[in-house]
């Protein structure tokens, strides 16, 4: 269950965003070309005021890129 961050009202979420005129939605990927998917993006809104915010549901891939920096450090 997500909070609204301006009202604290329980947000509807798990919603997808879709490019207008598109029946694809957007994704999350490294820069660089080929680099691999990572997350589709998802959205929550609040009913009470219309806050809208994205997020990724599956953290596990930018974690992994996250360990990978610091052990090369």
């Amino acid at each position: 269950m997500r909070k609204c961050l301006r009202c604290s009202t329980e947000m509807l979420d798990d919603l997808d965003i879709k490019v207008e005129g598109a029946p694809y939605g957007i994704k999350v990927t490294q820069q660089g070309i080929f680099k691999a998917n990572l997350g589709k993006i998802k959205c929550a809104v609040c009913p009470e005021c219309g806050f809208t915010e994205t997020y990724i549901e599956d953290t596990n891939k930018i974690k992994k890129i996250v360990l990978d920096k610091e052990e090369s450090k």
